[in-house]
C-alpha cells in the first residue's frame, strides 16, 4: 500500500465512459494511493473496478484496520465542483493527456484542466525562480519568456509570486501554462487571481489535486515534478540555495530534461542555487538563444496518429527487430542519456521508445537516475 516507483512505462488503458472516469478518480482519491500504486493496482488487477474490490482486502493485509475506499459522494462532488469550475478532465493514456508525461513513473494519472489544452502538444519550456526575485531578476525572466514565445514555445511555470508571475505575464499571449498545486480552481497566491484569469483565457491551468483544494505545503513538490515533466527544459532564474526552484531542477535531471540557470552576484543569496547548478553542470543562459541551443532535437510524436481513426500505428516488426539488436549493440556498462542514444542511432523517439520498453522488461536494459540508459549488469 505504500507509494513505490515502477519499472514499467507501459500506461494503462485509458477510462473510455463516463462511468470509467467515475472510478479512475474513485481509485486515484482513496487513501494509500498515489500515481505509482494507482498503475501497479491497475495492471494487476485487470481493471479499476477490480482493484477497487481488492483495495480493502490489501489495506487489511498491510496492516491497515477499517480502511475503506473513497466514497461515491465524495467524486461526485468534485465532478460537480469541476463542472462549476468549467474544469475538464484529462485521463492518461487519452489524446488530450500530454505526452510529455507518460514516460514519467510517477506521472498522474488524471489532471484537471482550465484553459487551452492544445498546449500541452506544443514544444514547451519551464521557468522557475524566487518568490522574492529582484528587478533584474524578473526583467531577465520577462525577457526570456518572451523571446521563446516568439520562438513558438509554450512557457511553464507554477503562478507563484516572483519569477513564476513575470514569466507567466510575458507569454500570455504565445502560450503559456500554470500547474497549481491546489485545485485548478483555488488561486494562490490571492494577488494573481487577475492573472490567474487570464492564463485560463488564453492558456491553460493544470492540477493533479482534486477540484477545490487549498494547496498545501506537501503538494508544491509534487507539483514541481509536473512542471519539469512538461518541459524540454528547466530555466532557473533566481534561486536560493535551498529553494523549491531547485527541487524542481531535481526532477527535470531524473526525467533527463535539460537544466539551465541564470548567473547571478556571488554576494546576492537569491543567486547562489543558480550558481551551484552552473558550477554542477547547468547550462549557463545569458540570452534565449543560450535555451534553444541547450534543447534536444525535436522528436514526433510517440506514435503517428491516424487524425480520422483515432488510432496508433506501432512501428513494422521487423523494423522492431532491427531496433533492438541496434539498441543493445549501442548500450555498454557506462551509462548514456537517452536522447544521445536516440542521435547514435538516427530513429526517432517514436520507434525508440517500444523497443527500451520491452528490453527493459526483458532485463536487458536498465534505467539509471537522469535518465540514463546501460546495459543491464
Amino acid at each position: 500500500m505504500t507509494e513505490e516507483q515502477l519499472s514499467s512505462n507501459h500506461p494503462p488503458l485509458p477510462p473510455t465512459t463516463e462511468e470509467d472516469r467515475f472510478s479512475w478518480l474513485r481509485l486515484l482519491r482513496s487513501r494509500k494511493v498515489g500515481p505509482a500504486t494507482f498503475r501497479r493496482l491497475l495492471r494487476e488487477h485487470g481493471s479499476v473496478q477490480n482493484a477497487l474490490a481488492a483495495l480493502p482486502e490489501m489495506a487489511r493485509a498491510a496492516g491497515i484496520e477499517g480502511y475503506e475506499i473513497c466514497p461515491p459522494g465524495v467524486i461526485e462532488a468534485e465532478l460537480k465542483a469541476a463542472k462549476a469550475a468549467k474544469a475538464r478532465l484529462l485521463c492518461l493514456g487519452t489524446a488530450d493527456f500530454p505526452q510529455a508525461l507518460n514516460d514519467l513513473n510517477d506521472a498522474p494519472p488524471m489532471l484537471w484542466a482550465i484553459g487551452d489544452v492544445s498546449l500541452l502538444h506544443k514544444p514547451a519550456i519551464a521557468m522557475v525562480g524566487a518568490r522574492n526575485c529582484s528587478s533584474l531578476g524578473a526583467r531577465m525572466a520577462r525577457g526570456l519568456a518572451k523571446e521563446l514565445g516568439q520562438k513558438d514555445h509554450v512557457i511553464v511555470s507554477g503562478l507563484a509570486r516572483g519569477i513564476d508571475t513575470a514569466a507567466h505575464m510575458a507569454s500570455l499571449e504565445t502560450g503559456t501554462i500554470a500547474v497549481m498545486a491546489g485545485g485548478v480552481d483555488v488561486i494562490y497566491p490571492a494577488e494573481n487571481t487577475e492573472l490567474a484569469h487570464s492564463i485560463a483565457t488564453k492558456g491553460l491551468r493544470l492540477s493533479e489535486q482534486p477540484v477545490g483544494v487549498t494547496p498545501q505545503a506537501r503538494h508544491f513538490p509534487r507539483r514541481n515534478r509536473i512542471i519539469s515533466g512538461l518541459a524540454q527544459a528547466v530555466v532557473v532564474v533566481e534561486a536560493a540555495a535551498k529553494s523549491g526552484s531547485l527541487i524542481t531542477a531535481r526532477d527535470a535531471l531524473d526525467q533527463g530534461r535539460e537544466v539551465l540557470a541564470v548567473p547571478g552576484h556571488p554576494f546576492d543569496a537569491r543567486a547562489a542555487g543558480c550558481n551551484l547548478l552552473i558550477r554542477d553542470g547547468a547550462t549557463l543562459v545569458r540570452s534565449a538563444e543560450d535555451v534553444i541551443d541547450a534543447l534536444p532535437p525535436q522528436q514526433p510524436k510517440l506514435f503517428p496518429q491516424d487524425e480520422a481513426r483515432g488510432e496508433t500505428i506501432p512501428p513494422s516488426p521487423a523494423n522492431s527487430a532491427a531496433l533492438h539488436d541496434e539498441v543493445l549493440l549501442r548500450l555498454g556498462p557506462s551509462p548514456i542519456a537517452e536522447d544521445q542514444l536516440i542521435r547514435d542511432i538516427a530513429a526517432s523517439a517514436g520507434e525508440i521508445g517500444p523497443v527500451l520498453v520491452d528490453l527493459e522488461l526483458e532485463g536487458r536494459i536498465q534505467r539509471q537516475p537522469g535518465g540514463l540508459l546501460s546495459l543491464a549488469s
